[in-house]
């Protein structure tokens, strides 16, 4: 069975709390209820199951070695430090955004938010951030096809 992937629409509570579909609670149920939220530049707050996380963060050798000499590290670190937390998802199956987060995602109470599958974990997104995505993602595969075609046409041709 396919774990974190298809996409649910819920909302936001007054608490700052979503409540996670079914199928995405028995993904994270596999494997354990404590989770890293991070918010993502996209505009965007991940939810990974902490060991997807922390083979995330643990793929960087000698990150001590590495912070001491480089201020682009020290920034990513900063950036993960900063924008990472861990919590556990409730019995009920819901995720209390900080305020912080939902500020970042452009999350606000009452409002539409969908809830993405990456296939690691997944996604929290508004409505209209994730409809922006959507096009970007498209436009930018149409591209590529296109490319990919027109070299493909430059080869038959022995250009």
């Amino acid at each position: 069975m396919l774990a974190f992937c298809g996409l649910d629409r819920c909302s936001v509570d007054a608490n700052g709390r979503i409540k996670l579909s079914p199928r995405v609670m028995e993904d994270f149920a596999r494997r354990g209820s404590d989770v890293v939220l991070h918010c993502l530049p996209e505009g965007a707050v991940a939810v990974y199951p902490e060991d997807i996380y922390l083979a995330m963060r643990s793929a960087v050798p000698d990150p001590a070695k590495r912070a001491a000499e480089s201020m682009v590290f020290r920034r990513s670190l900063r950036r993960f430090g900063a924008w990472s937390q861990s919590q556990r998802i409730s019995a009920q199956g819901r995720i209390t955004l900080p305020p912080e987060y939902r500020e970042h995602a452009g999350l606000v109470p009452g409002g539409d938010v969908m809830v993405v599958g990456n296939e690691i974990g997944v996604e929290i997104w508004s409505r209209e951030r994730w409809l922006e995505e959507q096009k970007m993602i498209l436009e930018h595969e149409r591209v590529k096809g296109e490319r990919e075609m027109e070299s493909d046409l430059e080869t038959d041709r022995g250009v």
